[in-house]
């Protein structure tokens, strides 16, 4: 608790600047995308340097994620052994689960087994991430709106020009129209249905974001009251320690909810692109 004590040290002391040193240790620490990152530690950098284009702390944890994510299922992970063993056989049981729960349950069998790489790579990015984040010291990527954003953004790409580039650019405007309305109900339904498929990428967004950075918020401020009420506050460390263990369950949970709403979402749109098909084979 450095921080504290140099930021109690500066202002003068005082039970009311103590909390101020807590809630600016707390900022520093959820705002610690703002910091540039380089190899001699979280430090200023010069406008000429080289690390001086917003390289921050979340970006590269973001970029660990992804190489572990990578050297998992690129490099270790061997589909094709018929009986898995060593880390195959470690990561067999989630990517058995992503494909059969949710790929398939949200897309289909033939769609959701060939969408199973993508959901298992955004499974494990972003379970990654928000591990990686729990270890003290570390920036929570997914605790930034910007990668959580950028996240919903590419399932946001995956409804829209996958169902494109599936189905053509008519029936990816068909889907917002569905069957049987009357063509004046459908002037106000088609906007509305468009601008869903927006909204559902903003709930993405923040759920995932919100979540992470909550749980954080709530884990500091608890830490902090020893700081605060001297020992007096001891008993509130083992609740600590409970949010910790809920911190670890969130984030799985985190990445499974995001997954699988991204494979409801997109199996929805493709859902209604193919049942113009249906509806005119009919």
């Amino acid at each position: 608790m450095n921080i504290l004590n140099n930021l109690l040290a500066a202002s003068g002391g005082g039970h009311p600047t103590k909390m101020e040193a807590v809630i600016a240790w707390i900022k520093d620490h959820m705002t610690l995308a703002g910091n540039h990152w380089s190899p001699t530690g979280f430090i200023e950098i010069p406008n000429e340097s080289i690390f001086s284009n917003n390289f921050t702390t979340q970006s590269l944890f973001l970029i660990i994620s992804t190489v572990i994510t990578f050297i998992l299922f690129g490099v270790i992970y061997n589909k094709k052994q018929e009986v898995p063993t060593g880390m195959t056989n470690f990561l067999e049981p989630f990517v058995l689960y992503v494909r059969d729960e949710i790929a398939v349950k949200n897309m289909g069998d033939k769609d959701g087994k060939a969408w199973t790489p993508f959901f298992c790579s955004l499974f494990f990015l972003i379970l990654g991430c928000n591990l990686l984040g729990l270890i003290p010291g570390n920036a929570t990527a997914t605790g930034t709106f910007w990668v959580t954003g950028s996240l919903a953004l590419i399932v946001f790409l995956c409804m829209t020009v996958g169902t494109t580039i599936k189905y053509g650019p008519v029936k990816f405007i068909k889907a917002f129209m569905p069957p049987g309305v009357p063509g004046w109900v459908l002037v106000l339904l088609t906007p509305l249905e468009m601008i869903g498929l927006v909204v559902k990428c903003v709930s993405l967004t923040i759920r995932l974001f919100a979540n992470m950075l909550a749980g954080h918020i709530v884990l500091f401020s608890i830490m902090a009251l020893l700081y605060v009420f001297s020992y007096y506050a001891l008993l509130a460390y083992p609740i600590a320690v409970g949010i910790y263990a809920l911190e670890v369950f969130v984030a799985f949970l985190q990445a499974y909810v995001f997954t699988f709403l991204a494979a409801l979402f997109i199996g929805e749109m493709f859902h209604h692109a193919h049942g113009h098909d249906e509806e005119h084979a009919h």
